[in-house]
């Protein structure tokens, strides 16, 4: 519809989750009519990234060098260990400060029906971790999805059999939320995990 070259870059962003036909052409636009500029400061950080950024050699999340910045610190409790599906997942927990141990990424969640099993996610690398490394805890914080609990279920079951202590994050009403508004699995799984009032 505008030449091949602006055709390829609105079809490029689609790659984006969300991104869908029209948002791409309005981005594309947007950048050759009005930012030259952050158009290619945008190619250049895509470009440096692609090319540097990699897998955290013992936790699996996106670094710059061998090691993530929280495996690199001395100072995280090297006695806990946080299973999650994604970074993403792991920069939530991060952000809310409240977390300092170690983690461990999945990059996924078993899911027999698209064929994605236990190897495909590295729960033999997070095992083989928990036999290497002197782990207290292994906090599961999956999603609370079919998969993600299955997930949590399938991993629970393989780290207590080498002895070690599993804990699952609660998932409940959020801070703030008001019960008519909560769907009835989440409130279901809030009064199966209620703790002992104090």
């Amino acid at each position: 519809m505008f030449g091949a070259v602006i055709d390829e870059l609105i079809e490029a962003l689609r790659c984006l989750p969300g991104v869908g036909p029209k948002s791409a052409q309005r981005m594309a636009l947007q950048l050759l009519e009005r930012n030259r500029a952050g158009a290619s400061r945008l190619a250049a950080a895509i470009d440096v990234a692609v090319d540097r950024v990699q897998r955290c050699a013992k936790c699996r999340n996106l670094t710059e060098g061998s090691l993530c910045i929280v495996c690199a610190n001395p100072r995280r409790d090297q006695s806990v260990i946080c299973v999650v599906e994604t970074p993403a997942d792991l920069f939530a927990i991060e952000q809310s400060g409240t977390y300092q141990g170690l983690y461990f990424v999945l990059l996924g969640h078993l899911s027999p029906i698209d064929g994605v099993g236990p190897d495909a996610i590295g729960i033999d690398q997070l095992l083989q971790r928990l036999c290497d490394e002197e782990v207290g805890e292994l906090v599961l914080a999956t999603n609370l999805t079919v998969e993600g609990e299955a997930t949590a279920y399938y991993i629970g079951e393989r780290a207590s059999q080498l002895g070690v202590n599993v804990t699952r994050i609660a998932h409940g009403v959020p801070l703030g939320g008001e019960l008519e508004y909560v769907d009835g699995g989440t409130l279901a799984h809030a009064f199966i995990s209620r703790k002992q009032f104090s």
